[in-house]
């Protein structure tokens, strides 16, 4: 019988940048608010804070991560440019380096050697870059995709909080924000430990302690600007 095994490597790129987007979009949306509010703002002050905080913040995650992937993007063309060039200048001496990799991994020297010629005859770069490097498909950089997940989470991580300061108008917003924000967290931790195979428990209390912790200062932030104003 086939055995098939049903791994999740291939998330990390899209799931990284989702995750952060949409942590980032509920704690800082909802950190804004909470210090607005606790400086007794008016509603309408509130909100114009939280869609500002909302825009901005999509951009930058956007803007950010397009950045950051970039540069690894850079690296790894780097990267291959460089072997390319040793491949043509020294084939030889390449595919006793790969088969060294192998002898490393435990198969013998004439084996490796073997395995080293047959995937370099196939494609000698992909190999290079696969088993010396690092470089896959799976982790390779992808600037576009990592800047739209992240603009798009943030987004929708955003909205909840400044949904809540848009519907509720009581005196008592901040509370209102501070635990709803937080039931969205532990929703969001335990989506994210269920996608990446890790403990529902463990990704809930990373995501909540982190937010509480940043609402609780900028509530302390907007108390203090209250009073001295």
């Amino acid at each position: 019988m086939s055995h098939e095994e049903h791994h999740r490597q291939h998330r990390v790129g899209w799931l990284r940048a989702a995750v952060l987007g949409a942590n980032d979009g509920i704690v800082s949306t909802a950190s804004l608010i909470i210090g607005v509010a606790s400086a007794n703002s008016g509603h309408n002050a509130i909100l114009v804070a939280g869609t500002a905080g909302l825009v901005a913040g999509a951009i930058s995650m956007a803007a950010g991560e397009y950045v950051s992937v970039c540069s690894q993007a850079d690296t790894e063309k780097s990267d291959l440019l460089q072997e390319q060039q040793s491949l043509e200048q020294d084939y030889e001496g390449e595919v006793f380096e790969l088969a060294e990799i192998y002898q490393q991994r435990g198969l013998e020297a004439e084996l490796s050697e073997q395995v080293a010629r047959q995937l370099m005859a196939h494609d000698a770069l992909a190999a290079h870059s696969r088993d010396e490097i690092g470089i896959s498909e799976i982790s390779s950089a992808q600037p576009i995709s990592a800047a739209i997940s992240s603009a798009l989470s943030f987004t929708l991580g955003a909205i909840l909080p400044l949904l809540t300061a848009y519907l509720y108008h009581g005196s008592s917003l901040p509370i209102a924000v501070a635990v709803l924000s937080l039931v969205f967290l532990a929703m969001l931790g335990a989506l994210s430990a269920a996608l990446s195979g890790a403990k529902i428990l463990t990704g809930i209390a990373r995501v909540t302690f982190w937010g509480t912790l940043a609402m609780a200062v900028t509530a302390i932030v907007g108390l203090v600007f209250d009073v001295a104003v």
